[in-house]
């Protein structure tokens, strides 16, 4: 299923994407289906008529690998890490499609990372590669907005990657997907700039998830970002970026310049 949050101008709320490109319609759903059986309402608007929010607001966190594609890795000049790299992003980082990326007064050098988002559905800790499958609830597009020059300026990434508006995720989930080989591209006001494959991560997405819950204990909500192809690249203000996974959809959101 295409779990999706929305609103028509009320309290947000969820349904499920059905109906081909172009004709697609929500269908409302009770409550959360993170921690409830999907029961429709009988309420359904055409997807054209409702905002897409970010699918999902991670009540504990986002966690982000880095250098998770050799070309990525290769591109920043360094070797790819032996063990997956790790690090935190506060979920006030996260928006949703359509929303604007604010670009800081304290970076002149902000780049898109289109990436896959993994979104955890159970309490988890400790688990080996071979549970993962239990414990995903769906997948999502997600945009792992860095500021450049502030993560080479700051040594660690918790800044670069966490402003305000630094996370956009969307524009749905996806409950079931082979993740082995997606095609991932981005594109930057419509021209590809990175074109790549989530065969080609280093570490698969059972070995992420297993990895962060030996470090963290994993809840229902968290978000796991699993790197970026080679491709990244700066952002001026009034540009798009678009993030398309093959299976889940199209992420996008424009750039803007904090007066």
């Amino acid at each position: 299923m295409r779990i999706a949050r929305y609103t028509t101008g009320e309290d947000p709320t969820f349904g499920v994407i059905e109906g081909e490109p172009g004709r697609e319609v929500v269908l409302e759903i009770q409550g959360d289906p993170m921690y409830q059986a999907v029961v429709f309402t009988g309420n359904r608007v055409p997807l054209e008529d409702v905002r897409l929010l970010a699918p999902i607001i991670p009540r504990s966190k986002v966690i982000g690998i880095g250098k998770n594609y050799a070309d990525h890795a290769a591109e920043m000049g360094s070797e790819p890490p032996a063990e997956p790299l790790m690090f935190l992003i506060p979920n006030t980082a996260v928006v949703g499609p359509g929303d604007p990326v604010v670009m800081p007064r304290q970076s002149s050098n902000v780049h898109y990372e289109g990436e896959l988002a993994v979104v955890i559905g159970r309490i988890c800790k400790d688990i080996s590669p071979e549970q993962v499958k239990d414990v995903v609830y769906g997948y999502t597009c997600a945009n792992d907005v860095t500021a450049r020059d502030l993560q080479k300026a700051d040594g660690q990434w918790a800044r670069a990657k966490g402003f305000d508006t630094f996370c956009p995720l969307g524009p749905w989930i996806q409950t079931e997907l082979d993740t082995s080989d997606l095609s991932l591209v981005t594109r930057l006001d419509g021209e590809v700039v990175q074109d790549g494959t989530t065969g080609d991560m280093i570490h698969d997405v059972a070995t992420l998830v297993s990895w962060a819950s030996q470090a963290f204990t994993l809840l229902p909500g968290d978000v796991i970002l699993t790197g970026t192809p080679a491709g990244v690249g700066p952002v001026e203000t009034g540009q798009r970026v678009e993030v398309e996974i093959e299976g889940i959809g199209t992420l996008s959101n424009p750039f803007l310049r904090r007066g």
